[in-house]
């Protein structure tokens, strides 16, 4: 693929094996910028953040040189070539010697502008999961504050103000609660033992003094 129509950035003589990056380019072919920045982001191979300062160069070259708004780029072609060989040797068992060849290769990523009708559907896209997330925003603020607030639609910052405000009168409302229960059970139960147990011993008294008169 010598030729593609479009805006493009080349990395030269990159250490990696041409097969080892044509795996990462596979991913981001045909992709929009937004989501081949995303799927880079997160893969784990050595040549992902190479493919992605690469794919930066070109969306500034099409920004800067071609006055196209990133929004509107995809990925329109991307390929490696295999670059010069360095040859190096290891000594091996009996005097003897073993190669060992360190690959390269050119990258070369193509951006260019996509079509309206696929710009409609990615910018559909890209509104609905916006709506998405905004949704399950609210949805965790919600939750947070309890049934009584489900129905109203509340913003962050009020619920940050509603936890830090009404979580402390709960507790103390709590602890009031018991507080008096307790007074109740040790008032109650000394005063029906001494009545039990004194009755007796005041009768007693009363005998014995009747007696001594």
């Amino acid at each position: 693929m010598a030729t593609a129509p479009g805006t493009r950035a080349v990395l030269k003589n990159h250490h990696a094996s041409a097969s080892k990056v044509r795996e990462v380019l596979d991913l981001i072919r045909g992709k929009d910028i937004i989501s081949a920045r995303d799927i880079l982001v997160y893969t784990e191979r050595g040549s992902a953040r190479p493919v992605l300062k690469l794919l930066a160069s070109a969306v500034a070259n099409a920004e800067n040189n071609d006055s196209i708004p990133a929004d509107e780029l995809y990925v329109s072609a991307c390929w490696a070539d295999e670059g010069i060989t360095m040859k190096r040797f290891r000594p091996r068992a009996r005097g003897r010697a073993g190669a060992i060849r360190k690959r390269t290769s050119h990258i070369t990523i193509v951006v260019s502008r996509m079509e309206s009708e696929r710009l409609v559907e990615v910018s559909r896209k890209r509104s609905a999961d916006e709506s998405r997330r905004t949704a399950r925003r609210a949805a965790r603020v919600r939750r947070s504050l309890g049934d009584e607030a489900a129905e109203a639609p509340v913003t962050e910052v009020e619920a940050v103000e509603v936890e830090t405000v009404e979580a402390p009168q709960v507790e103390t409302i709590e602890t009031a609660e018991v507080v008096e229960t307790t007074e109740v059970v040790e008032a109650e139960a000394p005063a029906t033992e001494a009545d039990a147990g004194d009755a007796p011993e005041a009768g007693g008294e009363d005998s014995e003094g009747s007696e001594k008169n």
